[in-house]
């Protein structure tokens, strides 16, 4: 199986792949401003998850084993031998499952709001019920609304609605088909990968807005206590998505770690 996905390789055959993942609710839209920034030097592979953008027909289940599965599926089918890895929030636990079953496919990790594989993320998962019992009792629309307009990772988006773009964000969510939310079926249980964390010796950059949920910024500390190879930051004033609401600060960190890596 294999998540759809968009390539774009202005920058020729022999480029570097960097791929980008998204998170819960969005698709590769996310990442418009990183393809502006970063397609004259990367081959750049946009991957939809299922159920989101262009795999939005692609059915569950929808557990991290399922989707990692569908990401490896995309890198073999575009020909993806290694790869730069840029994701955010659920694509980041994708990214170091996969990692941690072939190393050698990744050049580096670039991660915002890391999610542990096989951990409970207290607050996340609560926002993620709430909303799922909203899309099963009151319909996706409904759920959608909450979702962009009370899930605390919007917050500075809402607040800074001139800098930060929320109308255009809204306009990525409002477009999600909400099957995550709806799935009613069960997905393969997935055991952390804490003990394999000290081994995965490839480049990772760890970065999280200032006032980003509690479980994300815990889980960025506590890998950077575990993985060899790590650099976190902290980007100024950004929120749960500072790639979106402050593009100009995020790219030009991971670029100068993407020229090191």
């Amino acid at each position: 199986m294999a998540a759809n996905y968009k390539t774009i390789s202005e920058a020729g055959d022999e480029a570097p792949w960097l791929v980008l993942v998204h998170g819960m609710s969005q698709d590769h839209r996310v990442f418009a401003t990183q393809i502006d920034a970063f397609k004259d030097r990367y081959r750049l592979l946009l991957i939809d998850l299922p159920g989101h953008g262009l795999s939005t027909e692609i059915p569950g289940p929808f557990g991290h084993s399922e989707l990692a599965d569908h990401i490896l599926g995309a890198l073999n089918k575009a020909g993806v031998a290694q790869c730069h890895y840029w994701a955010t929030h659920t694509g980041t636990a994708l990214g170091l499952l996969l990692a941690a079953s072939d190393r050698n496919r990744f050049h580096s990790l670039i991660l915002k709001g890391a999610v542990l594989p096989g951990h409970v993320m207290p607050s996340v998962d609560a926002e993620f019920q709430r909303t799922r019992d909203i899309a099963q009792n009151q319909g996706i629309d409904a759920a959608r609304k909450h979702w962009f307009e009370k899930a605390c990772w919007f917050d500075v988006m809402r607040a800074r609605p001139t800098e930060c773009r929320p109308t255009e964000h809204w306009e990525i969510v409002s477009s999600f088909s909400g099957a995550p939310w709806l799935y009613e079926g069960s997905a393969q249980a997935v055991a952390p990968i804490d003990e394999q964390f000290e081994t995965l010796d490839l480049p990772i950059l760890l970065y999280n807005g200032e006032h980003d949920l509690t479980d994300f910024i815990d889980a960025a500390k506590f890998l950077e206590s575990r993985l060899p190879n790590v650099r976190r930051i902290t980007i100024p004033d950004a929120g749960g998505f500072p790639a979106w609401e402050f593009p100009s600060r995020v790219n030009g960190v991971v670029a100068e770690f993407l020229a090191k890596a």
